[in-house]
């Protein structure tokens, strides 16, 4: 068999498996990647979720000894939810991105890419074979763009021509040398509508991110959020889908191509007083099979909280008074004092007197005096 026919064959197969989009990138080092990840590394941009060796994500050699080609893959997932539950006065609810609807999209995408491996080792037994995604030491975004499945654009995504930004990626490294494919020419042009919206300003220029400003990255942290972020955060309780909502690309894309990515709209967008004081196996049992999920509980209640504090719920102060006063996290009981300060009421303030007078953590404290005064500032 030539390369040109296992390349066909690849493609046919990745098809009948459900794989959205696929192209071939050669294993050459990404050299220009390296020089953009050491910038990003002296200004502090990284987030520290990814892979710390900028050696291991910019030469597949050092991933699968012999590598010539990469085979990326993207599977298309839905923009658009079917029969959203709205939030009401009454219910007001939180929103998952949509990058995390659906079965997390780590076990879909590792599913196609080992029966892809399955299928070229049946063709070429002799192959090396080592596939990733996401949490891979390769950028999966630099693979794309070598393999002809998008360009990167301004809000650092890679962008699809067929389905808008709204893909995961993945790759897969092996040994067999098969013909690369073509790049697709950048498709943004003088837009700059991304940069222009993004909530924190942590796209700081077309095409570099500062990962420690950008909400999809602050909703993952487990700490105490700086004040300054907390009103941006609004009532997103995982990830930020502003850079995508607002780009001309993603303009009525909307596929439904796998059923395992379907969301569930009660577990996407969920109540948020609820999550004030779910089990660790109620939090499992709803939220485990989400993307989302993979931080634990902590992050999500703590963004629930600065979430209620945004719609200024008084259908709440009972349950984050509880919070302040029996929680054993401080990042809990601190969110939660914070909340009272800007939900405001007498019963708030009350609550957080006694709070003043009870708590020994300083950062807790601290959290409680910034409520207070906001409630000052109220009368």
């Amino acid at each position: 068999m030539t390369g040109a026919q296992l390349k066909q064959e690849i493609i046919a197969y990745s098809k009948s498996i459900g794989i959205d989009k696929i192209g071939f990138a050669s294993a050459d080092p990404f050299d220009e990647l390296k020089e953009r990840l050491k910038t990003q590394q002296e200004l502090g941009y990284q987030s520290g979720f990814e892979e710390s060796d900028i050696e291991k994500r910019t030469n597949p050699e050092l991933l699968l000894p012999g590598a010539k080609t990469i085979i990326a893959v993207a599977l298309a997932y839905p923009s658009k939810m079917k029969n959203p539950p709205q939030s009401t006065k009454k219910e007001r609810r939180g929103l998952f991105a949509r990058a995390s609807w659906g079965t997390d999209y780590h076990d879909v995408l590792r599913d196609r890419l080992r029966k892809l491996e399955a299928f070229l080792l049946s063709k070429v037994p002799e192959a090396k074979v080592s596939s990733m995604v996401d949490t891979g030491a390769l950028s999966d975004r630099a693979v794309a763009e070598r393999a002809g499945i998008g360009w990167s654009g301004k809000n650092t995504m890679t962008i699809t021509p067929e389905f808008g930004s709204y893909v995961y990626l993945g790759e897969l490294i092996t040994n067999i040398l098969i013909e690369p494919d073509t790049p697709i020419e950048d498709g943004c042009g003088d837009c700059n509508l991304c940069v222009d919206a993004c909530p924190t300003g942590a796209l700081e220029q077309g095409g570099q991110l500062n990962a420690n400003k950008c909400i999809a990255f602050l909703t993952q942290t487990k700490g105490f959020l700086k004040d300054e972020y907390r009103a941006k955060l609004g009532n997103r309780l995982y990830g930020c889908d502003t850079c995508q909502l607002v780009c001309p690309k993603n303009k009525r894309v909307d596929f439904h191509n796998h059923p395992e990515m379907e969301p569930d709209p009660e577990v996407v967008k969920p109540k948020l007083v609820p999550l004030l004081k779910i089990s660790n196996r109620e939090f499992k049992e709803k939220f485990g099979p989400i993307a989302g999920s993979w931080r634990g509980k902590k992050p999500i209640q703590r963004n629930a909280i600065l979430a209620l504090a945004h719609y200024k719920d008084q259908s709440a102060v009972d349950d984050l008074i509880d919070l302040v006063e029996q929680d054993p996290r401080p990042v809990i009981r601190g969110t939660s004092a914070w909340a009272l300060g800007k939900i405001g009421g007498e019963r708030a303030g009350f609550a957080l007197k006694l709070a003043k007078k009870r708590e020994n953590d300083e950062e807790v404290q601290a959290e409680i005096d910034k409520g207070l005064k906001m409630l000052e500032n109220e009368a």
